[in-house]
């Protein structure tokens, strides 16, 4: 009689055909698995890092224009004073780009009107937001993003030390015509008066100072110590 034939997979005492897993042991599976997790949370974590230094950012430029907001002196031909805030609104768009450039100048306007004495001569509250010059307030997040639009090509950010001087300039120029627009609309509502009155005091009194601000402006993007940093 033949002897019978062992069982597929088996040995002939009885045993598995191969090494038994020891208990506890990770398999390939469940090694991939965790490493994908790791890379996920490494991703979260670096996305989370970087939100938290362009809101670093974001909040020091809103400081700064705080801070420019009290250079400030009386306009004779205009009821708006003449400040470097406006500078503040050109760095924040070359620097921090359209989304984070304007987020900077939201900071701003927020901080303002929950006491923080930021706008012009250190005046703060909701009033000054209703005020003569709120249109020039209010354009500012939107001029810092046009701005950064425009000196970036989009969304994404680039060098601005590589943008050339006619597009830093053109951009701050497409800024200066939001801010100017918003503001003169402004003096015009709140003062009651016609628009061509209100630009001859909102806008063309401001030239000359707005040329020297785009200038500083340029002159701090293709600084020696810009560029090393």
């Amino acid at each position: 009689m033949r002897p019978a034939t062992p069982a597929s997979g088996t040995s002939g005492t009885g045993g598995t055909s191969g090494p038994e897993r020891a208990e506890g042991s990770t398999g390939p599976r469940e090694s991939t698995e965790a490493i994908a997790v790791s890379t996920e949370t490494s991703g979260v974590d670096l996305v989370g890092d970087e939100v938290a230094r362009n809101l670093a950012r974001a909040a020091l430029f809103a400081a700064l224009t705080g801070a420019f907001a009290y250079v400030s002196f009386p306009n004779p031909l205009s009821p708006a004073p003449i400040t470097l805030q406006v500078l503040g609104v050109f760095l924040a768009g070359i620097l921090l780009g359209p989304a984070w450039g304007g987020a900077s100048m939201a900071l701003y306007l927020l901080a303002g009107a929950v006491g923080v004495p930021v706008f012009a001569g250190g005046a703060a509250g909701i009033g000054v937001l209703v005020g003569t010059t709120a249109g020039y307030l209010w354009s500012y997040p939107i001029a810092a993003a046009l701005i950064g639009a425009l000196v970036h090509g989009g969304s994404e950010l680039r060098d601005p030390g590589e943008a050339g001087s006619i597009r830093l300039v053109g951009a701050m120029v497409a800024g200066v015509a939001v801010i100017y627009g918003l503001g003169v609309l402004g003096i015009a509502l709140v003062n009651d008066v016609g628009l061509v009155a209100a630009f001859l005091a909102g806008a063309a009194a401001f030239v000359p100072a707005e040329a020297f601000k785009i200038a500083a402006a340029v002159g701090i993007v293709r600084s020696d110590r810009f560029a090393a940093s």
